[in-house]
């Protein structure tokens, strides 16, 4: 008797839970549907105290940062949403070379990073969170003390007396030959075999500015070859976008947007500022590049200045800059990249003030909103492959859509000091509709033709144009059918149970 009442009390939870519901297996992420935490391995967490000290003699500027540290941090990454990580170069280093850019041999791991093991490892852990893993690959510089340096068979892998250029991690470093086939195809073999190693996920190749574009596309298409599905983005000191259509063409996944990063960065590090910019800059984007939803957005990187030094300047409370400014690039078309310590509003000026060691003091709160943000991102393909069209601008006030397919997103930013309302005509969306509240709970209704959006002073909402609340009268009527076979039943077993309590 017992077992019949938990399957008849079992029986709504299990209707409720038949009605529409996906099962559809979800396909393997692509570039745009990733959400990148970059790093700089020595400042990001110790897990090994045992490689701290190496060689005496080579210790400056190291802190302790290694793969094992950030194996143990995983789950606080994957806690936040993001998918994938890219780290700074893991190849051996010339002494004080921290930041990974003084290579001294591209098939050996910097030892106070730790072993080859150990970045497998690192790997192996990423890939059962189904994250990614990414290397920076330095090819246009490499250490004084690196070998092709003192070698006669490769003096003429190095520029003799080159500097076009570099950052200020690789300045007067010497300068990669090549146009050299030689070591063209060692820089290639190098990639294939990290990938086949170690299984990472692709490759950050840095300071393109020089690098010829036939090597760029050379290196790209066998390591695409070798490692399907394998990401290959880059990046440039400065450049036009005609130049990085160029390297686009090449065969790069994306090249971080460097065009778009002062537009986020003057748009939400002050309060009341207009957003007209960054709408502007998409759509030369959309102009410019065959696939522009493949540029990295980044609001800081290790070779600017903090974006929080910016918030400081304008004497704004970091807290709520940083979250509008996360808010607009977790919604915005590109594929967005965060640099380490921005949930904790790091601040610093240029390198390598800007690279301190990274402390795990996170607020909840933000580490809940950045995870809100990524999930909302990951669960609609209009934030991820989507057109962007603006709806509202004003001063500050910022509304625009995000459409894909059936997918329709509406984004509300409010960077002013007062509650605004928007008010949007039902033509750009859909008349008899209503916006419903994704990281909030608000809700807007159609009412004569028009959409109003209020949003208080400082704060955002996302919205999912979707069909007008209504009952749903056949679920209605199954469910107090179940319930009224559940009672007729249950008086029934009680009515019998007495008859047989009664019988002498």
């Amino acid at each position: 008797m017992g077992k019949k009442i938990l399957a008849f009390l079992l029986v709504p939870f299990l209707l409720f839970y038949a009605f529409p519901a996906s099962a559809d297996k979800k396909e393997e992420r692509v570039w745009e549907e990733e959400i990148v935490y970059s790093l700089m391995i020595d400042k990001f967490n110790n897990g090994d105290p045992a490689n701290d000290r190496v060689h005496e003699a080579d210790e400056a500027g190291f802190e302790g940062g290694d793969f094992k540290g950030i194996t143990a941090k995983l789950d606080y990454l994957q806690e936040m949403g993001f998918t994938t990580i890219l780290l700074s170069p893991v190849f051996q280093n010339d002494s004080g070379g921290f930041h990974g850019e003084a290579v001294t041999d591209f098939y050996k791991t910097e030892e106070h990073f730790g072993s080859t093991e150990d970045l497998k490892k690192l790997v192996e852990e990423a890939h059962r969170r189904k994250m990614k893993v990414m290397l920076e690959f330095p090819v246009d510089r490499v250490a004084e003390a690196h070998p092709w340096n003192s070698n006669p068979e490769t003096k003429d892998w190095i520029k003799a007396g080159a500097d076009n250029g570099g950052s200020e991690w690789n300045k007067g470093l010497p300068v990669i030959n090549l146009e050299n086939e030689e070591v063209r195809a060692y820089l290639i073999e190098a990639a294939k075999w990290w990938m086949d190693e170690t299984q990472v996920d692709g490759f950050s190749l840095q300071y393109l500015d020089n690098v010829p574009s036939d090597f760029i596309k050379a290196f790209t298409s066998e390591v695409k070859s070798f490692k399907k599905g394998s990401y290959l983005i880059g990046a440039v000191n400065e450049g036009s976008r005609k130049e990085l259509a160029e390297l686009e063409a090449a065969g790069l996944d994306g090249i971080k947007d460097i065009q778009l990063n002062k537009p986020m960065r003057d748009a939400f590090s002050k309060i009341d500022a207009s957003s007209s910019a960054l709408l502007d800059n998409w759509k030369e984007n959309v102009s410019a590049y065959d696939q522009p939803s493949l540029f990295p957005a980044y609001l800081d990187d290790k070779n600017t200045v903090r974006y929080t030094r910016d918030m400081v300047d304008q004497k704004q409370f970091p807290g709520s800059r940083w979250k509008l400014a996360l808010f607009y690039l977790y919604t915005q078309p590109q594929v967005p990249i965060v640099f380490y310590g921005s949930e904790i509003a790091v601040n610093g000026g240029g390198p390598p003030d800007n690279v301190p060691l990274m402390s795990f003091w996170a607020k909840e709160e933000l580490i809940e909103f950045i995870g809100r943000l990524a999930e909302i991102r990951s669960q609609h393909p209009a934030l991820t492959h989507g057109t962007m069209e603006l709806l509202y601008e004003k001063d500050g006030m910022l509304v625009f859509k995000r459409e894909y397919q059936d997918d329709t997103i509406v984004v509300a930013i409010n960077n002013t000091s007062e509650d605004q309302t928007a008010v949007i005509q039902a033509a750009d969306l859909q008349d008899g509709k209503e916006l419903r509240g994704l990281y909030g709970t608000d809700m807007v209704r159609s009412e004569n033709g028009e959409y109003k959006i209020i949003v208080d002073r400082e704060m955002t909402e996302i919205y999912d144009l979707v069909d007008k609340s209504s009952y749903n009268i056949p679920f209605i009527i199954a469910l107090f059918a179940v319930f009224g076979f559940f009672i007729v039943f249950m008086y029934a077993a009680w009515k019998r149970g007495k008859k047989h309590n009664m019988r002498p």
